[in-house]
């Protein structure tokens, strides 16, 4: 079983950055595909990001290419999103998981709020 605990959102200017973090438990965490995901209100749950086990591979949904990098750290077991040049529209809450998503990994997520 993985435990997976986001962290790392705030509130933000259009324009700003911010740095998600992603604590994962379990010693397996490193032959995992990773992804970040977001669910703005009133709409469902997207793909944001993936990172496959040793972070050389990666893909990005159209919306935050060339804005967002994800990377990762299997020593700490941990998931990193750098956000950059963010837009209203990146407003959500924001979830790690596998990718693809186990129903049973989805942490609390961690919101991300950008506004004037």
């Amino acid at each position: 079983q993985v435990q997976l605990v986001e962290s790392g959102g705030g509130v933000v200017q259009p324009g700003g950055s911010l740095r998600l973090s992603c604590a994962a438990s379990g010693s397996i965490f490193n032959i995992y595909t990773m992804g970040w995901f977001r669910q703005a209100p009133g709409k469902e749950r997207e793909f944001v990001a993936t990172i496959n086990w040793d972070g050389f591979i990666t893909s990005y949904a159209d919306s935050v290419k060339g804005r967002f990098t994800v990377s990762r750290d299997n020593a700490k077991n941990t998931v990193y999103l750098q956000m950059k040049s963010l837009k209203p529209d990146d407003t959500a809450v924001y979830y790690c998981n596998q990718h693809p998503p186990r129903d049973d990994y989805w942490g609390q997520g961690t919101q991300v709020t950008v506004s004037s």
